[in-house]
């Protein structure tokens, strides 16, 4: 099955959206509540969707798989505990990589989510995964434009 891609153009400094993914104090204002990151290849990628139960809704046990600061970060994915049983255990763990491309003050963002099966299953899980990409894509613009407004100093 084809990996999902989806793209944006964030009117941002690439180092503003490269710490965005990379620190677990900035991650947490758009992708999650709470966030474990190490970031380096191997270190951990783990987001908790509940901060109350870090055994579910979250991708536990993932971590990075490439870093190369302000170039590329990739990452091994967990699904939501619907799809656990697809894609949840370590042999079956999907893979993420984001590029990050920076031009004239904005930054171009691509989220390439790979390894997908084949199948029914397999097939919802990646629709699932692709609106869910589009709204925290969205949820990463949101957040850098709404920090850049408070950044901004405003007249007297």
């Amino acid at each position: 099955m084809e990996p999902i891609r989806i793209a944006v153009a964030i009117p941002a400094r690439i180092d503003r959206v490269w710490s965005a993914w990379t620190r677990p104090d900035r991650i947490t204002s758009w992708f999650a509540p709470e966030a474990r990151l190490e970031a380096r290849v191997g270190g951990a990628f783990e987001l908790f969707f509940d901060p109350t139960d870090h055994e579910h809704q979250c991708t536990k046990g993932c971590a990075f798989t490439t870093f190369e600061p302000k170039k590329r970060l990739g990452f091994t994915w967990r699904g939501p505990d619907r799809f656990e049983r697809l894609m949840n255990d370590s042999a079956s763990l999907t893979s993420v990589l984001v590029t990050f491309s920076s031009e004239d003050g904005t930054t171009r963002v691509l989220v390439e989510h790979h390894g997908w099966g084949t199948g029914a299953e397999w097939e919802e899980a990646r629709a699932w995964h692709q609106k869910a990409w589009e709204e925290v894509l969205g949820s990463l613009s949101s957040f850098l434009e709404s920090e850049a407004e408070g950044l901004e100093e405003t007249p007297d």
